[in-house]
Parts: C-alpha cells; structure tokens; sequence
C-alpha cells in the first residue's frame, strides 16, 4: 500500500513533459477540477481535493493527460499543500517553458477532520502564479477565474 502511495518519490515529474507539440497557441489552457490526493507528511494522514491548473504556451504545448500526471506523481510523495501547490507551479513553467502558469489547490485535510479541532469538509486553498500571468490582458478574466478556481 504505502509503495503505490508514496510511488512519486523516485520520480522526476518534468519527465513526463518531455514530449510536446510545437504550437502557436499563446493563449490560456485550463484544466479545472482535478481530483488529486496526498499524504501529509505531518501527520500521515490523507489530504485530498481538487486542483485547477492554466498555463500560457509559449510556442509549445503538451498533451493535458501530462499535466494530470504531473500532479499525480508530485501528490503521491509526503508532502505538504503549500509545497505541492509550488512543486507543480515550478515543475510545468520550466517543464512548459511557459509564458505563465497558475495553480490553484483545495484540499480537505484529514488531520483537521477527524483529530484536533474536528471540523470536516473546511477547505484549505492554495495558489502559486509564476511568469507573466498576472499582466498577460488579454486573458485578463479568464486568469482571475482560475485563480479564484471559479
């Protein structure tokens, strides 16, 4: 159980953009709601959500399974929120060469649900903008949706 549920820590995710598409696309994509889950470090129990990521291409793009996998082999290593919301925010603007990328995390943690204060279903949200996303205009709204992950 715990070699599926750690099976990210032997993995380079910047591997899995490796093959991608030269492409004139400059604009937004989006992936919204991306079920993911993880295992606090802290605590060793789970945390889970979903993950909404957008990038500007800059002249390349990749096939949105490998984004999805990206997020899967970074989510499946003890982590912490915060650092998986960076770790995936890095990974795909240098894996991408991307104009920019935002990334945004909500999460239900299991330590803050079933011990401690007990209060389930409270959300932590986490976001990580790199590049020239917040001046890219033109995408203006679409880039305010994402990151207040609609």
């Amino acid at each position: 159980m715990y070699r599926e549920l750690f099976s990210g820590v032997d993995c380079n995710p910047i591997e899995e953009l490796a093959v991608g598409f030269e492409e004139s696309y400059r604009d937004l994509v989006a992936l919204r709601g991306i079920p993911f889950h993880s295992m606090c470090e802290h605590h060793l129990v789970p945390f889970f959500g979903t993950a909404d990521v957008g990038y500007i291409p800059n002249g390349r793009v990749v096939g949105v399974s490998k984004i999805v996998r990206v997020l899967e082999i970074l989510a499946h290593r003890p982590q912490i929120q915060e650092r998986l919301t960076t770790e995936l925010a890095e990974t795909l603007y240098c894996g991408l060469e991307a104009t920019g990328v935002a990334v945004v995390l909500k999460a239900e943690h299991l330590c803050m649900s079933m011990r401690g204060v007990q209060k389930p279903g409270t959300q932590v949200v986490t976001s990580v903008v790199r590049g020239v996303f917040p001046q890219f205009s033109a995408s203006e709204n679409e880039i305010q949706d994402l990151l207040q992950g609609f």
